[in-house]
């Protein structure tokens, strides 16, 4: 028997896998979908702790993220790069997440400063490897229930995402699907983001091969089908927003769900056991910041895991 299960192969469950193999636990991972099938897959992955509040705890997450982020970008992990950011704002007080940034600057109506991105097909890749060479497999599993983990080992971390709504019975949790598209990178390498556009959150991505476009923040809905009219407004604003993009060829449009928690991520010990005595570890609801704070909390599930 392992020593603790993870459930869920998003880049949550992942890097809680990883962090657990490397203290020297004995994992198991088990997840109804593939990593490549997730929604991390579909993730514009860029730093930043999109609509999360301003809690110390999501700071030191998202400080503890960055820091490993950047490590890895320098030491060539695959997908993951250092990128220069410009942000278009109205003249306000800096964020309550710079000081986890070291060039975070503010120029008035711009704030420009440089975070990890990470082209997720790689780096998903590469985090099932790291797990695979730990002697960590990955088992292909659609648990009705986390009692159905409970048999597999004494302790139970619950990474399922969107789906913990069902299996914790837990209401806040929702979905909040989000838009992208793909086009060719006409010579891009600094990202724009401007938050609050009149339409809706508009951001351009470039990465190695091609440029994300976004986006959507639609609370509550389910449907991941095309919408060629929402694409068109998204290529628009975001051609408004860096003329250079006029024209580029598009390569592609994802839609993916993001899984929201009213009232922030759920990162901690469950007060009540499962049956037969295995403890629950909660890991979800990090809406559009997955991998913005994924490293530290997979930090505070070890912590919670104990020696």
């Amino acid at each position: 028997m392992a020593d603790v299960v993870v459930v869920g192969a998003g880049v949550i469950g992942l890097t809680s896998a990883i962090r657990l193999r490397e203290a020297g636990a004995r994992v198991a991972l088990v997840a109804a979908d593939p990593p490549a099938e997730t929604v991390s897959a579909v993730a514009a992955a860029v730093w930043y702790p999109t609509r999360t509040d301003p809690d110390p705890r999501v700071l030191a997450w998202a400080g503890q993220t960055y820091d490993e982020l950047a490590r890895q970008a320098a030491t060539g992990v695959p997908g993951v790069v250092m990128r220069p950011t410009r942000m278009l704002v109205e003249p306000s007080d800096d964020p309550w997440w710079s000081p986890v940034v070291p060039d975070f600057e503010d120029h008035g109506r711009e704030w420009r400063f440089t975070v990890p991105t990470v082209e997720m097909v790689p780096y998903l890749e590469w985090l099932v490897a790291r797990l695979a060479g730990g002697g960590v497999p990955l088992t292909r599993r659609r648990l009705r229930g986390l009692d159905e983990a409970a048999e597999l080992a004494p302790v139970v971390v619950n990474a399922t995402g969107l789906a913990a709504g069902e299996l914790c019975a837990d209401a806040a949790v929702l979905p909040a699907r989000g838009r992208i598209v793909l086009v060719a990178n006409p010579g891009i390498e600094t990202s724009v983001r401007r938050e609050h556009h009149p339409a809706g959150m508009v951001y351009v991505h470039p990465r190695s091969r091609d440029v994300v476009l976004g986006g959507t923040f639609e609370p509550g809905e389910w449907d991941t089908g095309p919408d060629p009219a929402a694409a068109a407004r998204i290529v628009a604003r975001c051609t408004e927003l860096v003329p250079e993009l006029a024209g580029a060829p598009v390569l592609g449009e994802l839609a993916g769900l993001r899984p929201v928690r009213r009232g922030g991520p759920r990162v901690g010990p469950d007060p009540d056991p499962l049956p037969g005595g295995a403890r629950l570890i909660h890991n979800y609801g990090h809406g559009g910041a997955g991998v913005t704070l994924s490293w530290g909390c997979a930090a505070t599930v070890l912590v919670d895991f104990g020696p």
